[in-house]
């Protein structure tokens, strides 16, 4: 009896859609992470990192939280990093983003979730703005999935109370 073995070699499909498929979800969490000013260099190590390592990607990967894991890892790599080299300024000049994200749009918001606790901020971002499950919240925060919907609910309620009471937007 002979057997045959087939090997199916899997097709990644270009890292330049996966760019396109996640690129902006990835800046809004690098965003919510860090701030308006340390957003776009997040997103290009994020995004340098995973083109190294995409080659090497099990192909039934979640690649969404795949890129939030290393966002996030990069968000703390930028803030250890300031803690090093701090200098003060008045106000940052405006920018316009280089990966067309508008930087100015509804401002008042991002300015209350940058306020939140930094692992309420964090599920916030990870699965309200990048809408991974609260088990991969709790894979990339640590911790348990309970956990992440603890503070992600926390970090909800007090964007309710402070951002639409402070800005009189008013909760409908």
């Amino acid at each position: 009896m002979c057997y045959r073995v087939y090997m199916v070699m899997e097709m990644k499909r270009p890292f330049e859609s996966v760019i396109r498929e996640h690129g902006q979800t990835v800046l809004r969490v690098c965003r919510v992470a860090l701030g308006l000013h340390d957003a776009e260099d997040a997103w290009s190590e994020t995004f340098l990192a995973a083109m190294r390592a995409y080659p090497d990607l099990a192909g039934d990967a979640n690649i969404e939280a795949w890129l939030v894991t290393i966002a996030h890892r990069k968000a703390i790599d930028i803030v250890r990093s300031q803690r090093h080299h701090v200098g003060v300024v008045d106000e940052l000049p405006e920018q316009t983003s280089a990966i067309e994200v508008s930087v100015t749009a509804d401002q008042e918001l991002w300015d209350a979730v940058k306020s939140l606790p930094t692992k309420q901020r964090q599920a916030v971002a990870y699965h309200y703005v990048a809408g991974l499950p609260y088990l991969d919240v709790a894979e990339i925060l640590g911790g348990t999935a309970d956990a992440a919907r603890r503070a992600a609910a926390d970090g909800i309620k007090t964007l309710r109370t402070t951002y639409l009471d402070e800005y009189g937007r008013g909760a409908h």
